[in-house]
């Protein structure tokens, strides 16, 4: 990249809508209360979590089959907060909507914040031409219930770009998860 990486981003957001909504700074507070920070930051966008949570539970016995995905093995939650429970998995989505330009491929990886309490977020990469808002894969690996805030940080989504666009995106192989704007479950 020939311009600081935080400019960019911005541009290809105003060129691209590639972010929305998008915060062009670092939001740290709000009414004067602190929460984990989202936004744009130097290298990268800290993307939030929407208050819409899936917790996986054993009530029903299922086995957790990404070909034969049982939904009655996840609690469904609103609500401010979530709270996982001990060594447990949660399903989560982001606030904000991804349009991946042809020339883009991002990685996401959580933030410092959640890590150094235990928790481990997994997101795959947002391929070029992949549009829709992010399902987040949240892992409790404390023997502790680990709380997560909705409508702040999570994660960093940190953009690579080419100087050429790819041969066959995302959308041209009209990606099982493309255009996702709820919760999206395993598909084959």
């Amino acid at each position: 990249m020939s311009i600081r990486p935080d400019v960019w981003i911005d541009k290809m957001v105003r060129e691209h809508a590639m972010i929305s909504p998008f915060e062009p700074k670092q939001v740290r507070a709000v009414d004067g209360n602190p929460i984990v920070s989202y936004g744009l930051s130097s290298f990268g966008y800290d993307v939030r979590v929407a208050d819409e949570f899936r917790v996986f539970t054993n009530v029903f016995g299922t086995i957790v089959d990404p070909k034969a995905f049982d939904t009655r093995g996840l609690v469904e939650f609103k609500g401010p907060h979530c709270d996982i429970p001990p060594n447990s998995f949660a399903l989560a989505i982001t606030v904000e909507t991804f349009r991946i330009p042809r020339n883009v491929l991002t990685l996401c990886v959580g933030k410092s914040t959640y890590a150094r309490c235990g928790i481990i977020v997994n997101v795959t990469p947002f391929e070029p031409g992949w549009e829709g808002r992010a399902v987040l894969e949240i892992s409790n690996s404390t023997p502790l219930p680990a709380r997560i805030y909705a409508n702040e940080g999570i994660a960093q989504v940190l953009f690579f770009e080419s100087d050429q666009p790819c041969a066959v995106a995302y959308s041209d192989r009209q990606g099982k998860y493309q255009g996702q704007s709820v919760m999206t479950f395993p598909k084959v």
